[in-house]
């Protein structure tokens, strides 16, 4: 199941009330069920990492950070229903699906646009890079998302395989 983080950590700031520090470090455990601010429920704590929390709704997985909840009762509430909360995952999912094609922007680890995506198909990515060089790389190592595609290299470290890789591998005309 694909998990996505959602970009709507201001509502469900806005809409959580403040709870002691203290008492968030103990209420994030796995299996905690979380609620909406009227009592209904959103999901359960499936995973907790660092400042993000895993809340599986009654379809989707969603991460949020962990300033999005207010720890009440042995439950979590979070400022958005079920209802809304798949929503955002659902339309960060889309806009994260749109950022793998042809012609989009392409950022690496940095934030810093590396190229464009010159081809994709299920196995590897096409990317032309600022020199007007291409190379591919493996699906895997491309990831989208709602604020566009992401591959796990630096600017230096993707012209170093375009570098180490023969042309005909850098040159994929005719994908």
């Amino acid at each position: 199941m694909k998990r996505v983080i959602v970009t709507v950590a201001s509502l469900l700031l806005a809409a959580a009330p403040a709870a002691p520090a203290l008492a968030q470090a103990d209420a994030f455990a796995i299996g905690t069920v979380v609620t909406d601010a009227k009592g209904g429920p959103v999901g359960t704590v499936t995973a907790v990492k660092g400042d993000v929390v895993t809340v599986h709704t009654d379809r989707l997985d969603a991460n949020l950070a962990k300033a999005s909840f207010t720890p009440n009762n042995g439950k979590l509430l979070v400022g958005l229903t079920q209802a809304e909360l798949n929503a955002a995952v659902e339309k960060d999912q889309a806009a994260a699906a749109a950022s793998l094609a042809v012609g989009a922007e392409i950022k690496g680890t940095g934030g810093a646009v590396l190229g464009t995506i010159d081809a994709i198909d299920a196995e590897f990515v096409t990317i032309k890079v600022a020199s007007g060089n291409k190379v591919r790389i493996p699906r895997s190592g491309v990831v989208g998302s709602a604020d566009g595609a992401v591959v796990g290299l630096t600017a230096e470290q993707l012209e170093a395989q375009v570098s180490a890789t023969s042309e005909p591998a850098a040159t994929t005309e005719g994908q």
